[in-house]
């Protein structure tokens, strides 16, 4: 067996394959800078044009850009009605904006527990969590795994309760046959780099509804009720405030890399996908970790490939496997510290214990590389590299 890198011996790489990274060509660098030579670089018609073309992306009838992921999430709770004194449920597997967008609003976080296999929303364990005061849930499609959609969606219709599914992970993803976009009342995607589109930084929010639509449009807007480039068609200077909203505007040029990258994503998606089956085959026979659970009713768009360890089959945990793969130049990362374990929801009074399937797995996870520019020797690295770790630690 190879000595690891971390003992001193050669690392299956020479270089760090990071964990998720973006792709820009020539046709994204043209598209921007034809944005930035037009008249509108910020709240002018290509923000309409990337709103339209998202929309049709994933079958809803409006999209609302917005300056990141986390302004999706905001907009969403605000447009959800969430305020002080209220509730909303979501899960402790996620990123802190999940949570956080609750807060923003002056409400109260309820955790709930996630399933086992797919690490989404348990809906019986969010349905034990719903008092008179919950006004919302929002479920996170974890790793971009599609959420349990239709049980969550009548959970919240016994409830009169608005959903808000948190796609970040999910774009290009499908649950029983179904695009992710149109599956909640409102679906928030983040545009991130490491995301399946980027816009540098940029976030998007989805929905049927038009005054919902309506309603995030001014929020992002400072609550105005009319933009710069309406204003401008009509030869007024008019305008009024009426709800309190924040600048979470997406740019014209933003906008633009967006409408170029949106073209490639069903061929990124596949890229992605095969990734995935090349990794559920080469670790299933494995016994020292578990790849991801995959139900025939949802197709993943894989924005991150977990596994869990095996802990009783290995000599090491996992901080000793990540330590390790890293030296082998394989960018491992962790999906992710359960929200209610970090300083400022303890502050709070959430206590440890309270989410057994979430910090059970927790402290198994690891995140694999995956991302649409890998190349096949990347993908075989990989491959190679927890190969080579796990044999090292097996018991």
């Amino acid at each position: 067996m190879s000595r690891l890198a971390i003992d001193g011996g050669s690392p299956v790489r020479h270089s760090l394959l990071p964990y998720g990274r973006q792709w820009l060509d020539d046709d994204d660098v043209q598209a921007v800078v034809a944005a930035l030579r037009s008249e509108w670089i910020t709240t002018g018609p290509t923000v309409a044009d990337f709103e339209t073309a998202f929309a049709q992306a994933v079958g809803a009838k409006y999209a609302v850009a917005v300056s990141s992921g986390t302004a999706a999430l905001h907009a969403a709770a605000f447009a959800a009605g969430i305020g002080p004194g209220d509730e909303a449920i979501t899960t402790p597997l996620t990123f802190a904006a999940t949570a956080n967008c609750v807060r923003y609003q002056g409400g109260t976080v309820v955790f709930a527990d996630v399933r086992d296999d797919l690490l989404t929303l348990e809906p019986a364990e969010v349905e034990a969590r719903i008092t008179p005061r919950t006004k919302a849930l929002i479920t996170v499609d974890y790793a971009g795994q599609p959420s349990d959609l239709d049980e969550l969606n009548a959970v919240a219709a016994r409830h009169r309760l608005t959903v808000i599914e948190d796609a970040s992970h999910a774009l290009g993803a499908t649950y029983r046959r179904r695009a992710v976009g149109t599956l909640a009342p409102l679906t928030t995607f983040s545009l991130h780099p490491v995301k399946h589109i980027t816009t540098g930084e940029g976030g998007m929010v989805t929905t049927n509804d038009p005054e919902l639509a309506r309603c995030m449009r001014r929020f992002r807007t400072h609550g105005i009720t009319t933009g710069a480039e309406e204003r401008a068609a009509v030869g007024s200077w008019l305008y009024e405030m009426i709800d309190l909203g924040y600048n979470y505007r997406l740019t014209d040029f933003q906008s633009a890399l967006g409408l170029s990258q949106l073209k490639k994503l069903p061929a990124w998606l596949t890229r992605r996908r095969r990734i995935a089956a090349r990794y559920s085959e080469a670790f299933a026979a494995l016994a020292e970790l578990e790849p991801p659970v995959v139900l025939p009713d949802r197709e993943p768009a894989w924005h991150l490939y977990a596994i869990r360890l095996t802990l009783d089959r290995l000599r090491g945990g996992r901080s000793e496997i990540f330590r390790a793969l890293r030296a082998e130049n394989i960018g491992v990362n962790v999906h992710y510290i359960p929200v209610p374990w970090h300083p400022y929801y303890q502050d709070l009074g959430y206590k440890k214990g309270g989410w057994p399937v979430t910090e059970s797995v927790y402290e198994r996870l690891l995140s694999l590389p995956i991302f649409p520019a890998m190349t096949d020797g990347d993908v075989e690295d990989v491959v190679a590299a927890v190969t080579k770790v796990v044999g090292h630690y097996r018991r």
